[in-house]
């Protein structure tokens, strides 16, 4: 059951509402209150509570107002809980009704508004924040041809998991240590031959195992040792569970719910590291990198301190300094065919294309170069084929690249804040959709602040034009 709230409750036209605390509205979360379109997302938010029966759920503001503020101040789950029950101004703009000493609510249940809230309502909430609403698309098939105005920019970064270091010994151990866990569940249930527990050799795969981990040296003859010792022992404990899987169709009813969505990884673990054993290579598609997050993939970045990242590829764009995810996923990709379709989608919010499209180097295909001449559109870079012979347009030609490139950096900088502030550097979620989640709130986060920035700014600016201005009633 859900119960509807149709507008946001106006707390500072009548401070005795709010348990009598006169709320200042030049307060920052009273501001933000104001930014948010809570109540065009309450029906979207509602569908998931179809029954009239029980007690009413929480309400979209009061769940996606904690998220915020848990983003914007990095705290834990019960602490933000904690924070919100001492400030009024929190449980101002997370909806309640007055000021409350008690808990509103159990710090559980953000696990659940991170499932409740999908990653395509945050977008939204954000296209709208931004004034960057995709839904009419009248805007972009009038008559007449429309100017192209505006500066687009583009880029990827990787939103990295917070997953333990994938080295390829330690996975093994990990496997080999879920299935010997499989193995005894099925023992208890009485479904192994005999009723005797199988020889798994578990204690010499782990002092084996351990011997490798504490040395201080780990060489690549070391290393390539261990991995063949711990391949051993996991496919016998797979061939195992194999022989009780085909006299018993139903074992799988036996285990927990987290040991049977793990079999599966298991097996494509155990191939994909016998074929990079073989074959000597240290690359395979679809490689998984975490036992309890398989969805997580190496992304190669170059970078000076991390050249691979494990995490979420998210290429964002960048317009007037408000970010805007147009694409992310968990495999890499090539973000240069993403182009087009971010142009697209910018025609689509303001009813032209933009003037220029600053990009990395590996955005300047030829497909990419021939959509944007086609277009009428800038697209950052050297120009193709031999440099000019006149050497002051050389020189006037290098300069504007140069320029451009500082323009282009302004992405890089707002991704740093997002990563380091925020929940873009370490995304500690345990679910594929909830760190998607996480990931489109950190941005919308950095959204907020910006304009909330800007509504100051516009207020210092108006002070400053008209400091002696009257007012007549």
């Amino acid at each position: 059951m859900y119960k509807r709230h149709l507008r946001q409750i106006s707390l500072l036209d009548n401070p005795e509402s709010f348990g009598g605390i006169t709320l200042d509205g030049d307060n920052e979360w009273c501001k933000l209150a104001k930014l948010i379109p809570w109540h065009e997302f309450e029906e979207e938010y509602a569908k998931q509570f179809p029954g009239k029966n029980g007690q009413p759920a929480i309400s979209f503001r009061a769940a996606l107002g904690t998220l915020l503020i848990k983003e914007r101040y990095h705290f834990s789950d019960e602490e933000t809980i904690e924070h919100i029950v001492m400030n009024p101004y929190l449980q101002y703009f997370i909806g309640l009704e007055g000021f409350t000493q008690r808990s509103p609510f159990d710090s559980s249940m953000l696990s659940r508004f991170r499932k409740r809230i999908t990653p395509e309502v945050l977008a939204k909430v954000n296209d709208i924040l931004i004034g960057r609403n995709e839904e009419d698309d009248s805007k972009g098939t009038g008559g007449g041809n429309v100017e192209n105005q505006g500066t687009l920019i583009l880029d990827a970064t990787c939103a990295p998991q917070g997953i333990r270091y994938p080295t390829d010994p330690s996975l093994l151990n990990e496997a080999r240590m879920n299935a010997e866990e499989i193995i005894d569940k099925l023992h208890e249930a009485k479904l192994t031959d005999g009723g005797r527990k199988p020889r798994t050799g578990r204690k010499v795969a782990k002092k084996k195992y351990n011997s490798y981990s504490k040395s201080r040296v780990k060489t690549a003859k070391s290393r390539r040792k261990a991995i063949k010792q711990q391949l051993g022992y996991l496919g016998r404990d797979l061939r195992i569970i194999g022989d009780i899987a085909a006299k018993h169709p139903d074992y799988a009813e036996q285990l927990p719910k987290w040991l049977r969505e793990r079999i599966p990884v298991l097996l494509i673990l155990y191939e994909q590291q016998k074929e990079m054993y073989h074959t000597g290579t240290h690359r395979v598609d679809d490689r998984i990198v975490s036992l309890s997050q398989p969805w997580v993939r190496p992304i190669k970045r170059g970078k000076q301190n991390a050249d691979v990242e494990f995490g979420a590829k998210v290429e964002m764009s960048d317009v007037n300094g408000f970010l805007r995810i147009e694409d992310l996923r968990w495999d890499a990709f090539n973000e240069s065919t993403t182009l087009k379709d971010s142009a697209e989608k910018y025609r689509s919010s303001f009813g032209h294309y933009p003037s220029r499209i600053l990009a990395d180097q590996i955005f300047r295909t030829r497909e990419n170069l021939r959509y944007c001449k086609e277009h009428g559109i800038h697209l950052s870079g050297p120009k193709l084929g031999k440099p000019n012979a006149d050497p002051a347009i050389r020189k006037e030609e290098l300069h504007k690249e140069w320029l451009e490139s500082g323009e282009r950096g302004d992405i890089e900088r707002r991704f740093g804040i997002t990563k380091r502030c925020y929940s873009l550097g370490r995304v500690t979620a345990k679910l594929q959709q909830t760190s998607e989640v996480m990931i489109y709130l950190s941005v919308l986060t950095l959204n907020l602040q910006k304009r909330l920035r800007l509504l100051l700014r516009a207020l210092l600016d108006f002070c400053y034009r008209y400091p002696k201005m009257q007012f007549v009633q």
